[in-house]
């Protein structure tokens, strides 16, 4: 049981990983584009640029209705990493040595 408890932790510290480099690369390629590094009417940068997007929406757009744009300047990502960063630090691991009591096993590394 003591197994599959930390490949569970594995797999969720290391979506939460993924899921904050799709974050970055979504703001990344928004200054790209912004910037008129990348042109959008390329087909595979818009595929690329929609599909970060989509991928981000759910988590960026509640954290964006709270708080708008700053003069152009989006905060959201940044918050959502600070969450997401939290949740990884301070928030799983107690989690899952309280899981590896309740199991009677020792506490993974």
């Amino acid at each position: 049981m003591d197994a599959l408890l930390n490949f569970s932790e594995f797999i969720l510290l290391s979506l939460l990983g993924i899921v904050e480099f799709v974050i970055i690369a979504n703001a990344v390629m928004s200054w790209l584009v912004a910037f008129n590094i990348v042109n959008m009417r390329h087909p595979i940068v818009s595929q690329i640029a929609r599909g970060l997007d989509a991928a981000t929406r759910p988590l960026l757009r509640p954290i964006q209705k709270v708080i708008p744009a700053m003069g152009g300047l989006d905060i959201s990502p940044v918050i959502v990493i600070l969450v997401i960063e939290g949740a990884r630090g301070y928030l799983i691991p107690p989690l899952f040595a309280w899981l590896h009591t309740l199991v009677g096993g020792p506490v993974g590394v």
